[in-house]
């Protein structure tokens, strides 16, 4: 049997966005003036959907359940959801008079910054039967706001036999009594370093999860599970446009943690394809020119 035939179904939950990116710029704007960019791309995006492009690059059977856009970024959307290879059939269309999710993205040297409009559920709602049909060993959740709206969602993967992982996004109005308490149920965080930083400013104390992996950027990451930390240093690499590089980290690391690897290769894994993402313009970079996914071997991140 082939490895892909045996890695484990994992489906993805969280908004889903068309993403306007604006790469090459100097700076960013403040009122009153205006910034030139040097390029632009119009992108499926969101961190649910990019995680679960990149885990389908690996061989893994990626599912996406997710509320489409409607028109007119439905027609830009979902043809990448598609030739990513993702099992969309647990993504439903948005309700009658729903605003459309549009991210835009300025990136500049080595960073970037974000105007979100969010509308709408986080999710389509999911029942327990719906991941054991699909046969989903693993949940992901998109961004802790999607949990924070959703927090059945840890029930439905427990009781379908899931391990669940959790990205963490930026959101100034999450209560932080309630994230403690739904952090201490999953498997795996995966915030970045600002991220960890903001929560603990906020009050969120203690053991962000069982197993927490910070994502430095170009320091590269750490994971702590109780008392052991792990670190391991970035590829160094020419920035393009870093949106969707958390993301893509997440799907390397997932992809060795549920293999059973060691921390510092998941670590490593996550690290090299976080680097691919960032050489690029757009969130997932994986797609060839005739539409099909390019798979990568495990072996890519053996060194």
């Amino acid at each position: 049997m082939s490895e892909a035939a045996t890695l484990p179904a994992v489906l993805c939950v969280g908004r889903l966005y068309c993403d306007l990116i604006f790469t090459d710029v100097p700076r960013l704007p403040s009122m009153g003036t205006e910034v030139f960019a040097g390029g632009l791309g119009l992108h499926a995006g969101g961190g649910a959907y990019i995680t679960a492009a990149y885990l389908a690059s690996l061989g893994h059977r990626s599912a996406l359940a997710s509320l489409l856009p409607g028109a007119p970024f439905r027609d830009i959307v979902v043809p990448e959801l598609e030739q990513a290879g993702l099992d969309i059939t647990l993504c439903r269309p948005p309700g009658p008079g729903t605003d459309p999710q549009v991210t835009v993205a300025i990136a500049g040297q080595g960073d970037r910054a974000f105007l979100t409009r969010r509308a709408g559920p986080a999710s389509p709602e999911l029942r327990a039967a719906d991941l054991a049909k699909s046969e989903i060993a693993h949940l992901h959740i998109g961004e802790l706001a999607t949990l924070v709206e959703r927090p059945e969602l840890l029930g439905i993967a427990r009781e379908a036999g899931a391990t669940v992982s959790l990205d963490c996004g930026w959101d100034d109005d999450l209560p932080a009594t309630r994230i403690q308490a739904l952090l201490a149920q999953v498997d795996v965080f995966l915030p970045n370093e600002a991220e960890a930083r903001h929560l603990r400013e906020r009050g969120v104390t203690g053991p962000l999860a069982p197993l927490t992996v910070v994502k430095k950027g170009p320091a590269g990451a750490t994971a702590v599970m109780g008392a052991k930390e792990v670190s391991e240093p970035a590829e160094p690499v020419q920035a393009v446009d870093t949106t969707g590089a958390g993301d893509a980290f997440n799907a390397g690391f997932l992809s060795a943690w549920l293999a059973g690897e060691a921390l510092q290769q998941c670590l490593r894994a996550g690290n090299a394809l976080g680097a691919r993402a960032i050489a690029g313009r757009g969130g997932y970079q994986r797609v060839r020119a005739h539409g099909k996914p390019s798979a990568l071997t495990r072996s890519e991140f053996a060194n």
